[in-house]
């Protein structure tokens, strides 16, 4: 038996299957756009070489892999921390750059650092500061040109009423002034400081968000520093570092004139260690090595 498959206008798309020995007047099998009523020009053979010269036109412009040039690594700067800059190779002009780390892990010292050697190079820079945390006596000491310092203060309106919306409120400002920034241009050095925001508050901006910020600081001078307790700009950062106390941070100055009270001890200087999480800069894995560095009080000297 043989059969023929048909479609009717009735039903597109729905096939029946009819007997044609037993059904003299059902038309033949039609075959290709034929079938659905679309005449059809007869098939082309194609050359036995068709593969080649498909390849040989079609791909001729096609850039074989070893002829690519490999993207140049960015430019780099110092963070004015020498044991950070031998560990990195410097903050890479033109990237997003995580610095994460607990309470109490140097992430305060490292921004003041940048911020203090990017002035010093006669760069301007910003400081978003999401919690309104800096102090800028502290930011005086440590070396920060303050008239080339941009300080856009997210949390200065805050109050006790409205203390479990600050976090949200920050980060929507925060947000909305780093686009500003970041279109603007003409910044050495532009500083997020989420530090202080609670963590599932920092957590909700959108990788989107990340990724729009890298794409903006691309093919600029400017390096974009996160500050953060944990990382959550995810692969959109190129340089990931992460901070953290080590051994005794609470130390005795060794020449002081007085002894020490039994009941309290002076803070003069803290052990830190730091080490690179993630890097993208020179397409090499990144270096497990960690170095340690101290951080100073200014009355200690």
């Amino acid at each position: 038996m043989s059969s023929a498959v048909i479609s009717t206008s009735a039903a597109q798309g729905r096939f029946f299957v009819f007997d044609t020995e037993n059904n003299a007047g059902v038309r033949p099998p039609l075959a290709g756009a034929e079938f659905f009523g679309v005449a059809r020009s007869p098939q082309k053979v194609l050359p036995a070489d068709f593969p080649q010269i498909f390849k040989s036109e079609k791909l001729a412009h096609v850039t074989a892999a070893s002829r690519l040039i490999a993207r140049p690594a960015p430019e780099t700067v110092s963070s004015g921390i020498a044991a950070i800059d031998a560990l990195t190779g410097g903050l890479p002009r033109g990237c997003l750059t995580e610095i994460c780390g607990p309470a109490s892990s140097g992430r305060t010292t490292l921004l003041l650092s940048a911020l203090s050697a990017a002035t010093r190079r006669g760069e301007f820079c910003v400081l978003v500061d999401a919690s309104d945390s800096l102090d800028p006596q502290s930011a005086a000491a440590a070396g920060i040109e303050l008239d080339r310092l941009l300080w856009v203060r997210c949390g200065e309106n805050s109050n006790s009423v409205e203390q479990r919306h600050t976090g949200e409120k920050s980060l929507e400002q925060l947000l909305r002034a780093t686009d500003l920034l970041l279109e603007s241009g003409g910044f050495g050095l532009i500083a997020l400081d989420l530090g202080d925001l609670p963590p599932q508050a920092a957590r909700r901006i959108p990788l989107t968000t990340w990724f729009r910020f890298r794409r903006a600081v691309e093919h600029t001078p400017t390096v974009l520093l996160a500050i953060e307790r944990q990382s959550i700009a995810g692969s959109c950062s190129s340089l990931l570092i992460k901070l953290g106390p080590q051994g005794q941070q609470i130390k005795q100055p060794m020449n002081s004139l007085f002894h020490p009270p039994t009941h309290a001890q002076l803070l003069t200087e803290l052990e830190i260690t730091a080490e690179v999480a993630r890097s993208r800069i020179d397409r090499k894995p990144a270096r497990s090595a960690e170095i340690t560095f101290a951080s100073k009080t200014a009355w200690a000297g």
